[in-house]
């Protein structure tokens, strides 16, 4: 009789706060085994993943892989920081451009200063507004508009909203605004 290569036993997640993922998933999988995990946004396809990969062993219950296995895993999001919302989460996409644009807020307060150097102010302002024009010429000159255009193609959850606590699918579709603007794939989130 064949070994198993992989066994779980009453595996259950719990995130916060307080919600149930999984709950009593038992299963073994023989060598060569082809197996499929399906179910709705939320359900716990990846955290099952994650657990059976060894990436996520906070959990109840054990998951025992065969000694010796390898197991390969591979995110279907980039890694977003999980205390971020999901508003920062994409801001940080836009990276270079929301930056700038926080910074030469900062640039035109600081004329205000008393002590203020002009001229320095003067050439990182020139810098800011060349990245800045620079995104405006590929067509994404008004981020915030950028922002909510992205937010609502790929059904984002609200901005205040924890991307630790969200589902794999709902991670992932945070994930694809870390792509560069004018470039994004379409696809199913």
């Amino acid at each position: 009789m064949a070994q198993y290569v992989y066994t779980m036993n009453r595996v259950g997640k719990i995130v916060p706060p307080k919600r149930q993922i999984l709950r009593d998933i038992s299963l073994s999988f023989f060598p060569g085994a082809k197996i499929g995990v399906l179910g709705l946004n939320g359900s716990g396809k990846s955290t099952l993943l994650k657990i059976m990969a060894g990436v996520d062993k906070e959990i109840e219950g054990e998951a025992i892989p065969m000694p010796g296995l390898n197991i390969g895993y591979l995110p279907q999001a980039p890694h977003l920081n999980p205390e971020h919302t999901v508003r920062q989460s994409v801001e940080e996409g836009l990276g270079a451009v929301v930056s700038a644009k926080k910074r030469l807020d900062e640039v035109y307060a600081a004329y205000a200063e008393p002590d203020a150097d002009f001229d320095a102010l003067a050439a990182e302002q020139a810098e800011l507004e060349a990245i800045i024009a620079a995104a405006a010429s590929s067509g994404s000159d008004d981020i915030e508009h950028q922002m909510e255009i992205a937010a609502d193609a790929l059904r984002l959850p609200p901005w205040d909203a924890i991307v630790g606590n969200l589902s794999g699918a709902r991670h992932a579709a945070a994930g694809r605004t870390h792509q560069p603007l004018g470039r994004r794939k379409r696809g199913v989130a």
